[in-house]
């Protein structure tokens, strides 16, 4: 699954980068997992690990796009608002193909989690199987602005525990994407998860990437069993603190913003 992408096109030409091949190729890799534990993985810890998702030159291809200010719609520094340091942009529509492709291939093998969390937690909203009529949902309630995004990070940079919700509509989880190489690109810069459980001590998870490697991960809440039926957990997700080098990542989040 290459990018091959003209980097000086404009962001109205940029989307296809070989939009066929990609897709089918993603499609292959996606069949290939192993969907039932990996919602097991979901189900127990909130998270589960996607090994070697995007090839090298991939997460190179989408690394280099982040000096590329036309296809961005807005520019984030994480210490002007308190977030941390370091920074981030979010994508512009019509997105990089890739990315589209991403999000759409995706979200139809994470829908009927979703579902399912949300009977468990007995919240009335349901998602539909394809991506396309959930953007619809979003951008009829107003939330139209798109929101996948690149993270950046250099020395001493890091992000807060956080929850990304930009509306009325979250689909309840989201994937990040390491685009560099721990231990060579950079070192710190761990991926960490938080859990807070009723009337108990919050519960942290450090998640261990290589490059090309994404985490599906809970948004906001995600039900356990208990003895006495499900409860609902909160969770919140952030970066340690970057000790050398520089680190990107790619943020695959379903639910668009107001």
């Amino acid at each position: 699954m290459s990018l091959a992408h003209p980097l000086n096109e404009s962001p109205s030409t940029c989307s296809p980068w070989r939009t066929e091949m990609s897709q089918q190729v993603l499609g292959q890799h996606l069949a290939a997992l192993d969907w039932a534990a990996i919602e097991q993985s979901l189900d127990q810890n909130g998270s589960a690990i996607l090994t070697g998702l995007l090839g090298a030159t991939d997460c190179d291809s989408l690394s280099a796009l982040y000096d590329h200010q036309a296809l961005f719609r807005s520019h984030v520094l994480m210490a002007r608002h308190g977030f941390g340091r370091g920074e981030y942009k979010y994508f512009r529509y019509p997105l990089p193909g890739i990315v589209a492709q991403l999000r759409g291939a995706l979200y139809p093998k994470l829908v009927a989690l979703a579902n399912r969390w949300n009977e468990h937690m007995n919240l009335p909203v349901r998602y539909p199987v394809e991506h396309e009529d959930f953007l619809q949902r979003c951008h009829e309630a107003g939330q139209q602005r798109p929101t996948p995004l690149l993270l950046q990070y250099g020395p001493e940079d890091y992000n807060c525990l956080h929850q990304d919700l930009y509306g009325e509509h979250v689909f309840p989880v989201q994937v990040a994407i390491l685009l560099s190489e721990p231990g060579e690109d950079f070192t710190g810069g761990e991926f960490v998860i938080t859990e807070h459980r009723p009337r108990m001590q919050s519960r942290p998870q450090v998640i261990g990437l290589k490059k090309g490697d994404a985490v599906i991960f809970a948004v906001h809440h995600r039900p356990v069993q208990g003895v006495r039926g499900f409860y609902r957990v909160t969770l919140r997700h952030g970066v340690s603190r970057l000790h050398t080098g520089k680190r990107h990542t790619l943020g695959v989040i379903f639910h668009d913003a107001q």
